[in-house]
């Protein structure tokens, strides 16, 4: 697209009318993901370490009840929480989209001699395998899916799970989504980041479906050197606690509990994410 393109863009795009998601199973975008996965300068991609072992501390205690279990992560990334897992004797499979996460988690876990197995996939479609007692799919992931995959997703996880097995969510709450729909045009300029390894302008825009209940992100990347520009969206269904209860009941869960965060209880990182914990 040229600079001139962006005259003539749709006003306001449907949710998922652009794409279904920012492509991060691209090698290029893969690796440069990679990197935000395991900076330890912010939580965007991510959580810091410490973030992660202090999720993982209530996982073990409270959730598992410092049981060892097969735990199987989907949307696992570089294998942050399956790792620190395995250090604590669980049994670990993770499946991601992103070729770049999935080469650093299976090299990760052969250096330690981790009980852990990964698989690069789709969620949508890939093997999640049996014998589970811990399915879990955290960091907000889960609202990127349409509703008709989220079931999907739910129903496979629900059938991976043995009889009394936990679902563990880490979903985004209604206002998180919406707040996201409704922020203003933003820009800014980099020399080289996740959208792009070389000099550009990130341009985004984002709306709110009122209806649908769901924001849809734009992002526009400049090149700098070319002036070419490569369009990017992004779309997040919102649902209200009640939903994703109804949503856990349809696809046969039981016992759902809402706790603030993935430590247990309200902290700095609970505002747009809570945790749900459900039974098979």
């Amino acid at each position: 697209m040229k600079l001139t393109g962006l005259l003539t863009r749709t006003p306001r795009p449907a949710p998922w009318a652009e794409g279904e998601k920012i492509p991060w199973n691209e090698p290029g975008f893969s690796a440069r993901m990679l990197a935000e996965h395991l900076s330890q300068e912010h939580d965007a991609a991510s959580r810091r370490f410490a973030v992660i072992d202090r999720h993982v501390d209530w996982i073990h205690a409270s959730v598992l009840a410092g049981r060892t279990a097969r735990v199987l992560d989907l949307g696992c990334g570089p294998g942050l929480y399956t790792s620190r897992l395995a250090r604590r004797g669980h049994d670990c499979t993770g499946i991601d989209f992103s070729p770049a996460s999935i080469a650093y988690a299976r090299d990760a876990a052969a250096r330690e001699g981790l009980a852990c197995r990964y698989s690069e996939g789709d969620l949508r479609s890939v093997d999640y395998g049996s014998g589970y007692g811990l399915a879990m799919f955290v960091f907000g992931e889960f609202n990127v899916f349409q509703t008709a995959d989220a079931r999907r997703i739910l129903r496979k996880a629900h059938a991976a799970l043995v009889a009394g097995g936990l679902l563990l969510l880490e979903p985004h709450r209604f206002a998180a989504v919406q707040r996201i729909g409704q922020s203003p045009p933003a820009w800014y300029s980099s020399p080289g980041g996740l959208f792009c390894a070389r000099p550009h302008l990130c341009l985004t825009e984002n709306f709110w479906d009122e209806a649908a209940c769901a924001a849809t992100e734009r992002y526009y990347i400049v090149d700098a050197e070319t002036g070419e520009v490569t369009s990017y969206a992004s779309s997040m269904q919102a649902y209200r606690s009640a939903g994703y209860r109804s949503l856990l009941e349809t696809c046969g869960f039981q016992e759902i509990r809402f706790h603030a965060s993935l430590e247990g209880k309200e902290n700095e990182h609970s505002g747009d994410l809570m945790a749900v914990v459900a039974r098979k």
